[in-house]
């Protein structure tokens, strides 16, 4: 049996136990490794939802070009599923990302532009500004917009939550995620919610992100809002993905304690992840041990691979400059 071509190979990813990280928690906990997407990422399935929907919809012609902001991961699903059906991309990203995700889409035949991280989303030199400006200048171009365009959340709510369902014969009673566009865990959540409405799901937020008190007080506090160095997660706006009545709770977790946990999943769960992914598992145990019990499964999602970070997070130099190793 073979699939026709690289895209119909995304879904259906493993569900794995940790064993080792999970210490002092009394749950059952089970990460979706999400690297097993042709894409090394969640976002493939996000990706190609958002082209089909836009094909469907008249907005995507023949021959048009796909133009995205992206932290790298969107990027490289929705290149995939252009070189499967014949568009070019133009990606803007902001300065902080890894030079490995300029990199991988590059060779994949797209074109990127880098843009300042530290300017506000309105300036004109944002990678969100940017990515609108060239959609307007550029005919036949079609923007997705990840953030608001909500075939994202869709695309989990047909595709992630249903598996994550099935794989745990039903017996999840708790979901954590990070939180970027909010597309993941709110289409899982949504679905899951519908099996149990007694389901909990947790949102991992990064220090430096208006999410978890915006949750917790309805304040967008702009004092929330300053620089960090973790990829994927936390944003500066609210995406229209973001339903905050879909996450039951938000944790914060900092840049070092998601980056220590993302060297001990490789190293102690043979689980090769990104970034955002430590963050993921730590918020997740954190809150375990405080609330669940042994007749609880809690399930992470992992969202992408280690290939992104060989000179950040697994380079021992880079982690001693930011203070996270002795």
């Amino acid at each position: 049996m073979y699939i026709n071509n690289i895209i119909e190979a995304i879904g259906n990813t493993p569900l794995v136990k940790l064993n080792r990280v999970t210490d002092g928690v009394k749950a059952t906990v089970l990460a979706k490794v999400e690297y097993f997407n042709p894409g090394n990422s969640v976002k493939d399935r996000m990706a190609l939802r958002m082209i089909e929907d836009a094909e469907k919809a008249g907005i995507l012609k023949p021959g048009g070009t796909i133009i995205e902001g992206t932290s790298g991961n969107t990027g490289m699903g929705l290149a995939l599923a252009a070189i499967a059906k014949g568009y070019k991309c133009i990606f803007t990203m902001s300065d902080k990302q890894s030079k490995e995700k300029i990199d991988i889409l590059k060779a994949v035949g797209a074109e990127v532009m880098v843009c300042p991280t530290n300017v506000a989303p309105e300036h004109p030199d944002s990678y969100y500004s940017v990515a609108k400006r060239l959609n307007q200048e550029i005919p036949n171009s079609f923007y997705p917009n990840q953030y608001d365009n909500l075939s994202n959340s869709a695309a989990h709510y047909d595709t992630s939550g249903p598996e994550i369902w099935k794989q745990t014969d039903g017996k999840i009673t708790c979901f954590a995620a990070g939180v970027g566009t909010g597309g993941t865990i709110c289409g899982i959540s949504k679905y899951l919610k519908e099996q149990n409405p007694d389901l909990k799901a947790v949102g991992i937020d990064t220090y430096g992100s208006v999410f978890k008190k915006y949750k917790e007080t309805g304040i967008f506090d702009e004092e929330e809002i300053y620089p960090y160095a973790t990829e994927g997660i936390g944003e500066d706006i609210l995406p229209k993905n973001v339903n905050f009545d879909l996450i039951d709770t938000f944790i914060k977790v900092t840049d070092k304690d998601g980056a220590i946990m993302t060297r001990r999943l490789a190293k102690e769960e043979g689980l090769f992840v990104g970034w955002s992914s430590g963050s993921a598992v730590h918020g997740a145990l954190e809150y375990a041990k405080e609330h669940l019990t042994e007749h609880d499964t809690l399930v992470i999602v992992l969202p992408d691979h280690g290939t992104r970070y060989l000179a950040k997070i697994y380079n021992d130099d880079w982690m001693r400059t930011q203070g996270y190793l002795d």
